[in-house]
Order: structure tokens, then C-alpha cells, then sequence
């Protein structure tokens, strides 16, 4: 083959993506104003159209639960969901939505647990869980503890995104053994956020502890680059497996 071969040969079709298989997307920030996702109704309204288009049919949004910037209550949250609700029904667009929302893990929220506060939970009593991407929180496992002996199921979201899991395989061990649920961030198979995150998402897909998928939708960029996960590597090794979204 010659070098203008190369530059003759036709470019690898693509299959555009249809999310149908998995049902409902359980990770999102979707309420207009309450955190760094959308900001206005319009982007909401906007974004939730397109994941409609996309086949989904529910949609769990997540608001970020952070004590030190987004100090989100149910009551809140479940009032910007009311009003997103009438806006999507209002607009037609034929999808259902809820709210839960997404824990970040620190000493206040471990109180909270510890003193039988009422979290947001969606499904079967899971509840989403982050940590900050750098440093692992001392009170990491503890928290899987004491969620589940208040009768939740946690769920940690992306960890594929957390360095300190990445580097520390004695913690990946531990969290797997503990039979811990993961949601792994459908973005991270297409290398939206970098080349090691894309493959650590692949290892743990690859040991069966992954339950959920999730598109951690913030704004039209993410979207943009949801629609290329058909190309991905895993794309069709996603689309065989079971997967607990579809149980929502």
C-alpha cells in the first residue's frame, strides 16, 4: 500500500449512539441553579431533550451535597425538582425524572448518617457517594459502614476519577471485596477526562463490581462527548451487560 493509499481510505463508521439498553441515567446535574451544573431552566430543558433523544427514558438527576459549597437540603432539591418537572412536561418532552442527589463524603456528612438524617436515595435505597479526586478521606470505608447499617446501599461514584484509588491497589482490593457498588462515568470510556482514567474505568468494569452507569451530565459539553461513546472500546461490551439502571 502506498502513502496516498493511506490518505484514500475511508474513515471508520460510527453507529450514532442509542442509550434504549440502558434505560435511565442515574447520575446528572440537572436543576437549573442549585450547583455546578445546569444554570439556567432553558440549558436544563435543553440538555434533557437531547438525552431523550438519546433513548433514554428516566432520568435520576444528582445535585451535588457538599457542606462547604453546596449546601443542598431534600427540601430544596426537591422543590427545583417540581419545577423542572412542570417544565418538561410543559415542553413535551417524553421522559421521567427524579432527584436524589450526590453525597460528598466528609466528617459532616458521617454525622448526619450517624444521626439517622434522611438522605436522598433513589431505587432500592442506594445512595450516590463522591470523594475529592486527590486524597482518600479517612473516613472512606467507614462511611460504606455506616451507610449500610442505616439501610442504605451505597454507591461510589467514578472512581475511576479518584487518583488515591488508582494508585493504591491494596484499597481497590479492599472496596471490591467489600462488594462496595460502582458508578462509573460513561464519559470516562471515551477519554473525556484522560488516558489512565479511561483504562482504570475499563479494569473495573472488567471486575463485575460495577452496577451502574452514569452520564455525570453538567452541561452541553458533556453531551457533546457522550454521543462518540459508540466508538469507544467498551461501547459493545457495555451494551451486553447487565446493568442495575434499568431496574430504576
Amino acid at each position: 500500500m502506498g502513502l496516498l493509499d493511506i490518505f484514500k481510505r475511508k474513515p471508520v463508521e460510527v453507529e450514532d449512539l442509542n442509550l434504549d439498553w440502558l434505560h435511565a441515567d442515574m447520575h446528572s446535574h440537572l436543576i437549573p441553579g442549585i450547583d455546578d451544573g445546569s444554570k439556567t431552566m432553558e440549558e436544563s430543558l435543553g440538555l434533557i431533550r437531547e438525552m431523550a433523544d438519546l433513548g433514554l427514558k428516566k432520568l435520576v438527576t444528582t445535585p451535588h451535597v457538599m457542606s462547604e459549597y453546596y449546601r443542598n437540603t431534600p427540601e430544596i432539591i426537591q422543590m427545583g425538582l417540581e419545577d423542572l418537572r412542570k417544565a418538561v412536561q410543559q415542553a413535551g418532552i417524553p421522559i421521567e425524572i427524579e432527584a436524589a442527589a450526590e453525597y460528598y463524603l466528609d466528617e459532616i456528612f458521617l454525622e448526619k448518617v450517624k444521626a439517622g438524617d434522611k438522605l436522598l436515595s433513589f431505587g432500592d435505597h442506594y445512595v450516590l457517594v463522591e470523594t475529592g479526586f486527590i486524597n482518600k478521606p479517612q473516613m472512606l470505608l467507614e462511611s460504606f459502614f455506616q451507610l449500610e447499617m442505616a439501610g442504605y446501599k451505597p454507591v461510589f461514584a467514578h472512581p475511576e476519577r479518584y487518583q488515591y484509588l488508582l494508585a493504591d491497589k491494596n484499597l481497590q482490593q479492599e472496596i471490591l471485596d467489600r462488594g462496595i457498588l460502582l458508578q462509573v462515568n460513561m464519559l470516562s470510556l471515551t477519554g473525556f477526562y484522560s488516558r489512565p482514567v479511561k483504562e482504570f474505568a475499563e479494569n473495573l468494569i472488567d471486575t463485575g463490581n460495577v452496577r451502574f452507569l452514569g452520564s455525570d451530565c453538567h452541561n452541553e459539553r458533556y453531551l457533546d462527548m457522550l454521543k462518540t461513546l459508540s466508538g469507544a472500546k467498551y461501547y459493545q461490551k457495555i451494551k451486553e451487560m447487565n446493568w442495575l439502571n434499568t431496574e430504576l
